[in-house]
């Protein structure tokens, strides 16, 4: 288990699809989104989630093999480093054992009221560091 990770299936439907019929790659980002905060809907909390708002400043995503319709993708994602008002997010996308697509993405903790970055506060950097992993 990968510290702090956290994964799901989905099925790869024909609205994912692009004209050259594999999975859009538009679609691998929203994937990467999603999973992303499925994830902090689980280890996050409610009084952390009235103060702050996470926002992504900055995507990576390298791709390898095609998904087309009706594949079982495995979505998993895991936290990296957080420092300052930034944390490091990665995620794999795989086909069984194939790694189809893998991101990283750097997001941004805002204050909810003032919208501006602010430093990750103990609290979410506790959560933020857990060696517990959620499938």
């Amino acid at each position: 288990m990968i510290k702090n990770s956290f994964s799901f299936n989905i099925i790869v439907s024909k609205t994912d699809l692009d004209a050259l019929n594999h999975v859009n790659n538009v679609t691998y980002l929203q994937w990467v989104q999603n999973v992303a905060e499925k994830h902090w809907s689980l280890i996050g909390n409610i009084d952390s989630e009235n103060k702050y708002v996470w926002v992504v400043i900055r995507h990576e995503i390298d791709y390898f093999l095609p998904a087309i319709l009706n594949d079982e993708i495995r979505l998993t994602t895991y936290i990296g480093d957080s420092y300052g008002v930034k944390s490091e997010r990665f995620v794999e996308i795989k086909k069984e054992e194939k790694l189809l697509a893998k991101a990283k993405t750097i997001w941004c903790l805002l204050d909810q009221k003032t919208m501006k970055p602010v430093k990750v506060p103990a609290e979410i950097m506790a959560i933020l560091q857990s060696e517990k992993g959620i499938n």
